[in-house]
């Protein structure tokens, strides 16, 4: 439901009762009564004709994250990670259109959340190296080698392991009495 006070809107989620609601204003304040019982409480914003007021704090996580998903933002996300993430980031801002670059920047940043900072970052300073046309695909898959490489590694060490340890009891060629020479 929206109401209107000299031409500036005001929007609360009464709508889908289709029931009426009292208004109070004062100079400093918006009341909103529902059946008499206060529901809303919120202090007087002045602005343009025809403006729109939305507090943010009333807003769905989701549509709070949207608002937040800007190229500000999402340097100062990329000075987190890491001095490559910054650069790469950094790049996708200036090759591309803004609502593209942020799409990508969301890609980005949820793959990201699937990787540590350091994994990250050694993954996009290598892309940096081998790439004159960095994206994101050829981060994943350089992202996916690494893990490879790093699984690997690890059941290599493991073989080695096991080649060096002593097999139990090895009884040799004493026990079977061919050492008697």
């Amino acid at each position: 439901m929206a109401c209107i006070f000299k031409c500036h809107f005001i929007h609360f989620l009464l709508a889908k009762y289709r029931e009426n609601v009292d208004i109070r204003l004062t100079t400093d304040l918006i009341e909103v009564y529902f059946k008499e019982v206060r529901i809303a409480s919120h202090k007087r914003l002045y602005g343009e004709i025809g403006q729109f007021s939305t507090n943010k704090d009333h807003m769905p996580d989701n549509h709070r994250l949207y608002l937040e998903h800007n190229p500000e933002n999402n340097r100062e996300w990329a000075k987190t990670v890491g001095p490559s993430m910054t650069q790469f980031v950094s790049y996708i801002l200036e090759v591309n259109v803004e609502k593209k670059a942020l799409n990508i920047l969301s890609t980005l940043q949820n793959l990201a959340s699937k990787y540590t900072n350091k994994e990250i970052d050694k993954a996009t300073e290598t892309l940096l190296e081998i790439s004159t046309n960095p994206t994101v695909s050829v981060l994943k898959s350089v992202l996916e080698r690494n893990k490879k490489k790093k699984q690997y590694q690890k059941t290599d060490i493991n073989r080695q392991n096991t080649t060096t340890n002593d097999y139990g009891f090895v009884r040799g060629a004493k026990y079977f009495g061919r050492d008697k020479k």
